[in-house]
């Protein structure tokens, strides 16, 4: 399992923080994803086996999310 932490522009917001959650979920390998309103520090924890740290950003970005 490997532990990463992406900050995201608009993961201020319920709208926002349900629409990542939702993309997040989706993906295979992805064990657990929580969000901080507060910052927008979205804490994601997944399999390196099944998707890389470059497959989840990117997936971020497909939807219209803006990465800091």
């Amino acid at each position: 399992m490997a532990d990463t932490t992406i900050r995201v522009k608009e993961a201020t917001t319920d709208q926002a923080i349900q629409t990542l959650e939702s993309i997040l979920v989706q993906m295979d390998g992805i064990e657990r994803a929580l969000v901080d309103m507060e910052d927008g520090e979205v804490k994601i924890e997944y399999d390196e086996n099944q998707v890389k740290h470059e497959q989840i950003m990117n997936k971020i970005q497909q939807h219209g999310l803006h990465l800091l």
